[in-house]
């Protein structure tokens, strides 16, 4: 069955029912959206606070390849193995965006046996989340619109608007647009663009604010532009947005509570892509399970490059929330992809291929362990195409590394496949206290923080940039200098290439633009033609899916 159809005949129970016998969560706590999925409320959240905190589990993978990788599948899979062995376990996962379930992906609530349900509500509309933000998104942008046209009492310079738009859709023709066309009526002549909402900074915002009051201040600190003398920074708090705009967010702000296909608990809250944003769900839901399950596993999106480097350098050091260990997630296919196989023959055994390919394992294990300082399980997402030769080979140079390395089949055969996966988790998070290295140190210069990325985990001899990115990089130091960097780059190299695979080295990382999220409290840097307003692919993910006479979706996978 595809996972659609398995996610259809999933025996769910009600999520008011589940919570209370799970965790004894009273049912005035929750606020039901239907019968399956809920918000906790943060009153509910704030009264945890004294509670004991379990242990955090990262889940992170290889470099992306049209062949996948399973990360969410894996922590779904782990998640319920775990809960099988008696340990208390909550998964921690970010919400699907509506681009790339129309683009490329066709959904992203985990594969086979090893899924969040309902599936079609958390790859569609869900909770709402995503509307919220990006209509509070732009709120902000039509206050600055309108401010300027009832006479600019701020004197902000319409060129120098830091502020798009935002859509939760690939679409490539909105990267950049004209607005205010149509004479004085219709505001003011001048250059726009959106961006996509998981790229929105109000989207991190959200995922980093610990409570509403924290989350105001964050949305009244954006910066939306600069004054005609060029220097002095325009924040939301000058248009009295903030007050709005947490109020659009209210309910966004809660976490959302669904359950998996074995009826275990999953929370879903958040979602930032790692290639543009800072790829990790929500702190106060990451919280949260710390302080209702013995153990909680939260996902990093796309690479360790990407999605585990802003975890631990960007959500950790602002949290303070530290893992206890690491699952690396591989697989034969896309291992023999980095090795230089056609996406059209990974289902045939080549050892000669995936031994290329493990080039691009070993350095974002060697990341994890040498740069982080943090314990590391490689999880080999298991296809039936694997060969046993290829399985041995891939063992014998984990082994040669000196890394745990199971062989799961959570795919096809749910927690049950994933038992001995989470064995070999269990006893290793178990025999490391929480901690972790960060890469850089916060007073480290902003060109440095970058240039020590690109060396240290993207193996590149140094990083490049125009006058105009070292200039303003020059003027936020004094600050902004303390802040981390969030990389904007492709998940599908180490480089800014996204057609060289493998594990490349001695490249140059050109930084294209620099942005400054204030709110959300990173830089971002843009590498090479990295694009926040993503496109759809020839042949969209949308052209499969369909509804049925009678209500059925289908085409999610």
């Amino acid at each position: 069955m595809s996972d659609i159809e398995i996610a259809q005949q999933a025996k769910m129970q009600p999520i008011i029912d589940l919570a209370r016998d799970r965790f004894g969560i009273a049912a005035e706590h929750l606020a039901p959206y239907g019968h399956y999925k809920a918000k906790l409320s943060l009153e509910y959240v704030n009264s945890l606070g004294e509670q004991p905190d379990g242990k955090l589990i990262l889940v992170t993978a290889i470099s992306p390849t049209p062949a996948g990788e399973g990360k969410t599948t894996t922590t779904v899979g782990l998640g319920d193995a775990m809960n099988r062995l008696g340990k208390k376990t909550i998964m921690c996962l970010r919400e699907p965006s509506l681009g790339p379930c129309f683009g490329m992906k066709g959904g992203a609530a985990g594969g086979g046996w090893s899924q969040v349900v309902p599936m079609e509500d958390i790859n569609l509309h869900f909770t709402g989340d995503f509307h919220a933000i990006g209509v509070a998104h732009n709120l902000l942008s039509a206050l600055l619109d309108n401010h300027i046209n009832h006479g600019n009492a701020l004197d902000i310079d319409p060129r120098r608007i830091q502020w798009k738009r935002v859509v939760d859709m690939n679409d490539r023709a909105l990267r950049r647009i004209v607005v205010g066309m149509g004479g004085p009526a219709n505001g003011y002549l001048r250059e726009d663009g959106y961006d996509i909402v998981v790229a929105s900074e109000i989207m991190a915002i959200l995922c980093l604010a610990t409570d509403r009051a924290d989350l105001k201040q964050r949305l009244g600190r954006i910066i939306i532009g600069y004054k005609s003398d060029r220097i002095t920074p325009v924040y939301a708090s000058d248009l009295n947005a903030q007050g709005a705009m947490a109020a659009l967010l209210k309910d966004a702000i809660k976490p959302n509570l669904v359950q998996t296909l074995e009826n275990n608990i999953a929370i879903i809250h958040g979602g930032p892509f790692a290639n543009i944003a800072h790829g990790c769900n929500t702190v106060t839901a990451t919280r949260t399970a710390l302080k209702l399950a013995d153990y909680a596993i939260t996902e990093a999106g796309f690479g360790a490059d990407l999605g585990a480097e802003k975890f631990i350098d960007i959500k950790c050091r602002k949290s303070g929330l530290r893992p206890s260990a690491v699952v690396l997630v591989a697989t034969v296919r896309a291992l023999k992809f980095h090795g230089g196989v056609d996406a059209r023959s990974l289902d045939s055994e080549n050892l000669q291929a995936l031994e290329k390919g493990l080039a691009n394992l070993e350095r974002h294990y060697r990341n994890v362990t040498d740069h982080y300082g943090l314990p590391c399980v490689i999880c080999i997402n298991h296809f039936s195409f694997d060969s046993d030769a290829e399985i041995a080979l891939l063992q014998e140079t984990c082994q040669a590394l000196g890394a745990k390395c199971v062989v799961s089949r959570h795919w096809a055969e749910g927690g049950a496949g994933a038992e001995q996966l989470a064995r070999e988790v269990i006893s290793v998070v178990d025999e490391h206290e929480p901690g972790c290295n960060f890469l850089y140190p916060e007073d480290m210069e902003l060109w440095r923080k970058i240039e020590t990325i690109a060396r240290k985990i993207y193996g590149a001899d140094g990083i490049s940039a125009d006058a105009k990115v070292r200039q303003q990089l020059a003027a936020w130091q004094q600050d902004y200098g303390h802040l981390p960097i969030c990389m904007a780059k492709t998940q599908m190299s180490f480089s800014t290439d996204p057609t060289v695979r493998g594990a490349p080295s001695g490249h140059t990382v050109e930084i294209s633009e620099v942005r400054l999220a204030n709110g959300a409290g990173f830089i971002v840097a843009i590498a090479g033609n990295m694009m926040t307003m993503p496109g759809l692919p020839k042949t969209p993910a949308a052209e499969r899916i369909d509804l049925s006479d009678d209500g059925v979706i289908t085409g999610l996978f």
